[in-house]
Formats: C-alpha cells, sequence, structure tokens
C-alpha cells in the first residue's frame, strides 16, 4: 500500500509582514473608495507574514510578463532540487528509485515541463514518467498526492515523487484593484515543497482512498485571466462560502470508507483563508484545534497555492503524527471549485523495501543506456 513520507518545504529569504502589507496598501491604494473593506479583510486572513522569490520593491516594478516567466523558470530550478534531495533522504530512496514525477504549479510557464530538466539534471533515469499538472491551481496540491496513489495502485511497488512550486508573488497585477485582487495581495506568498509517495515500505500517511468533485456552475469563481501582462487572478466573493456544499462530499467519502469525518485522527486540509477552516470546522463537527497544521501554515506562510497541503503535513510530521494506525484526511480545494481528498493512516511500521517495478525499469534502463 502507497505511503506518503515526510514532505520538504522551502520558503525563499524575502519576508513580507502583515504590517507591511497593510501600510503599502494605505500608501499604494490611498484614495481607494473600498480602501478601509480591503484593510480590513487582509487583517482577517491571520497571515502575519509571507516570504516572497524577489524583494517587494522589484514585485511592485511590474517587468512584463516574459521577464517573470523567465523568474519563475531560474527560481524554480534554483529552489527545487534542494527539496527534492531532501525527500528523497527522507523516504530512503535515490533518484534511480522514482517511476513517475509529478509536477504542480499555477504561477509560470515551462514547456517542457521542470520535470524533464529535474530528470536530465538529477540522474533520474530517462524512463521516469512525467505528469505536470498546471491549472488546478491551490487543489493541485491534493490532486498530485493522490494521482501518484492512483499510480502506486496501477503499479504495485512503484514510487513517485511529487513536487509543489508556486510563486504567487510573480502574479501581482498593479492596475488590478478590485477588493478581491487588494486581498488577494495580502494572502498569497511563495514556497516550493517535495514528497515521495513510496509503493512498498515508508514511514508516513498509508493512502487507502481518494476522490475528486466539482462544485457544479463555480467554473468562474476562482481563475485567471490570462492577458499580455500574465496571469490576472480572479476571486469571486462566494467563495469563502464553499465548504457548505464541499463538506459533505469530505463526510461522503469517509463514510464510503467506513469512517465518520467527525472523529478522525488527523485533517490536512488546504487553508485558502480562515473562513474555509472555520466553516469546515462547524459543517463536520470538529474542535478548530483539529486544523491547527492547515492554520499554522496560514499564519506563517499565507496561502501557498499548492504548496499548502504539504507544508500542513509536514507540520504534522514535525509534531509526531499521530497514535499509530489513526485516521486522517487531506484536502485541496480549488478553481472549478475542485476538491480533492484523500483517507489515509499514520503509519511507521514501514520497511526498507527496494520498489520491484522500479529496480526492474532501471535495471532496463540500464541496458538502454549502455546500447548507447
Amino acid at each position: 500500500m502507497a505511503t506518503l513520507c515526510r514532505p520538504v518545504v522551502a520558503v525563499p529569504e524575502y519576508v513580507l509582514t502583515q504590517r507591511e502589507t497593510l501600510d503599502l496598501a494605505r500608501r499604494l491604494h490611498a484614495g481607494h473608495p473600498q480602501l478601509p473593506l480591503a484593510l480590513r479583510l487582509i487583517e482577517n486572513t491571520g497571515v502575519l507574514k509571507r516570504h516572497l522569490v524577489l524583494p517587494i520593491e522589484e514585485i511592485l516594478r511590474h517587468p512584463g510578463f516574459e521577464t517573470r516567466n523567465r523568474t519563475y523558470e531560474a527560481e524554480a530550478k534554483r529552489r527545487v532540487p534542494q527539496v527534492v534531495q531532501e525527500a528523497l533522504n527522507h523516504a530512503e530512496l535515490t533518484t534511480r528509485d522514482i517511476d513517475l514525477i509529478v509536477y504542480v504549479s499555477c504561477t509560470g510557464f515551462m514547456m517542457p515541463s521542470l520535470t524533464a530538466w529535474l530528470i536530465n539534471t538529477m540522474g533520474f533515469p530517462s524512463g521516469t514518467r512525467q505528469l505536470p499538472i498546471a491549472q488546478l491551481g491551490c487543489a493541485a496540491g491534493g490532486s498530485a498526492i493522490n494521482r501518484a496513489h492512483d499510480f502506486c495502485t496501477a503499479y504495485p511497488g512503484a514510487n513517485v515523487l511529487l513536487v509543489a512550486c508556486e510563486f504567487c508573488s510573480l502574479s501581482y497585477q498593479p492596475t488590478d484593484l478590485g477588493v478581491g485582487s487588494l486581498l488577494s495581495n495580502g494572502l498569497f506568498g511563495d514556497a516550493v515543497a517535495a514528497a515521495v509517495v513510496r509503493g512498498n515500505g515508508g514511514t508516513g500517511v498509508r493512502l487507502e482512498s481518494n476522490g475528486s468533485h466539482l462544485v457544479p456552475d463555480t467554473e468562474d469563481w476562482i481563475a485567471y485571466s490570462v492577458r499580455s501582462t500574465g496571469f490576472h487572478f480572479l476571486l469571486d466573493k462566494r467563495v469563502p462560502g464553499t465548504m457548505e456544499p464541499l463538506a459533505p462530499v469530505l463526510a461522503d467519502l469517509a463514510a464510503r470508507h467506513g469512517w465518520d469525518a467527525s472523529d478522525l485522527d488527523f485533517y490536512i486540509v488546504h487553508a485558502g483563508g480562515p473562513r474555509i477552516l472555520d466553516d469546515l470546522c462547524r459543517y463536520l463537527g470538529v474542535a478548530p484545534d483539529a486544523f491547527r497544521f492547515s492554520r499554522a501554515t496560514l499564519t506563517e506562510y499565507g496561502n501557498v497555492a499548492s504548496v499548502v497541503v504539504l507544508d500542513a503535513l509536514s507540520r504534522f510530521f514535525d509534531a509526531g503524527g499521530t497514535a499509530e494506525q489513526g485516521k486522517g484526511l487531506i484536502a485541496g480545494f480549488g478553481p472549478g471549485i475542485t476538491a480533492e481528498i484523500a483517507l489515509g493512516r499514520w503509519s511507521t511500521t514501514g520497511t526498507r523495501i527496494t520498489p520491484a517495478i522500479g529496480r526492474q525499469r532501471s535495471d532496463a534502463q540500464a541496458v538502454l543506456d549502455a546500447a548507447h
């Protein structure tokens, strides 16, 4: 059974506090008629600081989409390899043991994907499968976990590397002055993360079931408008209320697995904002402390899109996990409105087993390499 091992998360060195964000909003938008509302919303996010891939002065000077995308590519190549190597170390594997790389990102564009560069640069076998996911936004962290689980179910013994790379600050648009845009400017941050799903062995969350759900007729609630200046983030005011239709979906998936979603041992969810977590508490009937790891991510890093789920999971690992075989739920929410949900158990009894499929593939690849 596939095991999601300890994630590794890294944030850039440039820090922007909530106080600095509020001061910037007051200075840049002094005459905005809805500035008091925007300031109040930013304060209510609970985001005390964020990390940015560039100094805020450079972020505020929009150099054009081409320059920003070059920055995205350069920073991804600079920052991702380290988290990948550390995630492999946590999983007690090497690049030669990986059968699939799932790469998720919604804040820049590369073709070929960064997966090709990673394979060439870090010594992954050239037969490593690639699955880039670019358009699920914040839900992509949950999707990456679920697609890895599916792959390990289809190919028992295979290993999957998950990589999330989000530089949300590179989507800042100084001409977007709606309240939703101003709120986003005070909410999103930058981060990269990696984790491994092992088909055999490993310590972490033993994945058992997963599911996906699309809330009908909400595809324009979270979206990008792609223009000559890049990605313009669109956020509908109805988004904070989406847990009312989604909480029953989480509960139903758990019930079909024989579990009670109100009585699990851990919850790892995407924290788009505090309202999401508060509503989940109410609709699932759990205490606010159940989402302490997601709240910590939001407070310290802001909304880091697809990285949120992996960062909250990393904090869960840091806290020592839970009781052996404790049951839990992992969920990411994003454009669509889409939910990606996984169920699993905490397991520390994994053993170090060389994956049969990965070994056979590597041996075959060695023959091909020798032939060339």
